[in-house]
């Protein structure tokens, strides 16, 4: 039987066993800063995960993460035909490429990160050792393996660029057509209204891939971070998103600023 027990910082391997049939994630009294970390613990008293389960919960936070990137993507496509091509805006993005550019969205997450759990089940685990998350990230897994995990490495790496540096690359291009025909704009309120349009795309866009290059970075030099900064900073990767997201949104909407300003002057 091989477990995992989760305590302050970190999460155990305890293993008697090299078989990953009986692989636990225990989610007991992690803390940063004097928080609970694992919510799941706190909240439904939940002590244990087993292998698969820790598989399930590996493909799904890092599909989304990669559905995430896609969707800011195709925001961006909808921004650059909406402000470069205005007058070809319905012919462009009609329902059957809105339709297209959803099962993008879905698909690309799901085959850019199903072989993630395949690669980690294919490894033995044996011994004591240490994951330094909260979940089950996929490297945080795989480096617990007693086996040659160099394959995952590679793949994972591979996963990194094409989410973050490709959609970088695209989304820096759409923005710089989008500012270089904001710019010939000749009416100023013309101008003032696209930059209204696309500032919460970009505070989104900045909320999201701010956090994932951080935690690329801190994973490529673990060696000399602590480990609670690392902990902390692949928690805010998943956290700050979707916490801030309608933050954003709703400082952009004129309705929702009144509503707040009425409340203020309470």
């Amino acid at each position: 039987m091989v477990e995992f027990e989760l305590f302050v910082d970190a999460v155990y391997l305890r293993s008697t066993g090299s078989s990953t049939k009986g692989l636990y994630l225990g989610v007991n009294r992690c803390r940063l800063d004097g928080h609970q970390d694992v919510a799941a613990s706190s909240w439904f008293k939940l002590r244990e995960i087993t292998f698969e389960e820790c598989l399930v919960q590996m493909f799904f936070i890092h599909t989304f993460a990669v559905m995430g990137s896609s969707v800011l993507l195709t925001m961006a496509f909808d921004r650059y035909v909406a402000i470069c091509h205005p007058l070809r805006y319905s012919s462009i993005l009609t329902n059957s490429m809105i339709a297209k550019m959803g099962l993008f969205v879905i698909m690309r997450g799901i085959l850019l990160v199903f072989p993630l759990p395949l690669l980690v089940r294919r490894l033995p685990f044996c011994g004591n050792h240490i994951i330094q998350q909260t979940y089950c990230e996929h490297m945080a897994v795989a480096k617990l393996s007693c086996g040659d995990f160099r394959i995952n490495s590679v793949y994972g790496l591979i996963v990194t660029l094409l989410m973050v540096g490709f959609d970088i690359i695209c989304l820096t291009v759409s923005y710089t057509m989008i500012i270089m025909t904001v710019l010939r704009l000749p009416n100023r309120e013309a101008r003032y209204k696209v930059r209204n349009t696309c500032a919460a795309h970009v505070g989104v866009i900045l909320v999201f891939f701010i956090p994932a290059l951080f935690s690329f970075i801190s994973k490529r030099f673990e060696a000399s971070l602590d480990p609670s900064v690392q902990i902390l900073i692949s928690s805010l990767y998943l956290i700050i998103p979707p916490m801030f997201n309608p933050i954003i949104y709703g400082i952009n909407t004129k309705e929702i600023r009144q509503k707040v300003s009425k409340l203020i002057q309470q």
